[in-house]
């Protein structure tokens, strides 16, 4: 879980940085030529403007139907990431002790540490790294929505509840965006370290900062996102996936 959180910093901060590497100042149409533009940037500015047209150019209501949507689109893949983060959480009982077995810092018995883990690995069908991928399909959709939020010349002037959407909102909407992803990342909190708590600290600090210079559109984006994950990982482990009572059973149940 660490180096999934580690992992979603990176890819945030990529995101950033790669934002400065397409031409933003050229409005996106059906005319826009690239595959980029054509299969990613311009289907998603298309769904706004189609839903904005439905609610009375309400562009805020639409963003929100259209991130429903690709949240529920990648539904599948999110639910085997919460599931695998759970059934990370019930073996660490397991891995701690194999941790203390192999405890001596010297490469054969680290390599036989990390050939025990990998057995154990197998043996509960449990795979670290299943909840990688959502996040590598997240990444160019967001940064896609992003575009479609930049070079929509429709969304222009247009405001949702407090905030105009073409323009950062200076305060209440990143504190929730870094409120919000710091409940979706506590719920999915699979151990309890410093260094899961320096990242589940550092991560809501990340968007908070962000969220504070992007259009509060795409700051839109990440809330309802935020919020449809918490409901999913609510109702499909609970209010905690790393849950300590979830923890002390396994381990009891070892003993």
């Amino acid at each position: 879980m660490i180096r999934k959180l580690g992992l979603a910093a990176m890819m945030v901060t990529l995101l950033i940085l790669l934002t400065g590497c397409f031409e933003l100042d050229e409005p996106i149409t059906s005319e826009s030529e690239g595959f980029w533009n054509t299969y990613f940037v311009y289907p998603l500015s298309w769904l706004v403007i189609y839903f904005a047209d439905m609610f009375n150019d309400n562009y805020g209501i639409a963003i929100i139907i259209v991130t429903i949507l690709l949240r529920t689109l990648i539904l599948p893949l999110m639910i085997k990431q919460t599931k695998s983060a759970k059934a990370m959480q019930a073996i660490q009982p397991e891995m701690q002790k194999l941790r203390e077995k192999y405890s001596a810092k010297d490469q054969k018995t680290q390599q036989k540490l990390q050939q025990e883990t990998m057995k154990m690995f197998q043996e509960r069908g449990v795979n670290p790294l299943a909840g990688c991928l959502p996040l590598f399909i997240q990444m160019p959709i967001l940064l896609a929505f992003y575009q479609a939020i930049m070079r929509t010349e429709e969304i222009g002037g247009h405001t949702f509840l407090w905030f105009a959407l073409d323009a950062p909102d200076p305060i209440l909407l990143p504190v929730i965006a870094g409120v919000t992803t710091f409940i979706q990342q506590k719920m999915m909190m699979v151990t309890d370290n410093p260094q899961m708590k320096i990242l589940l600290y550092m991560m809501p600090i990340m968007i908070f900062v962000f969220a504070m210079f992007f259009p509060a559109a795409l700051t839109l984006y990440w809330v309802v996102g935020n919020i449809f994950m918490i409901v999913q990982t609510y109702f499909i482990t609970g209010p905690n996936v790393g849950g300590k009572k979830e923890a002390a059973e396994a381990g009891g149940k070892k003993k």
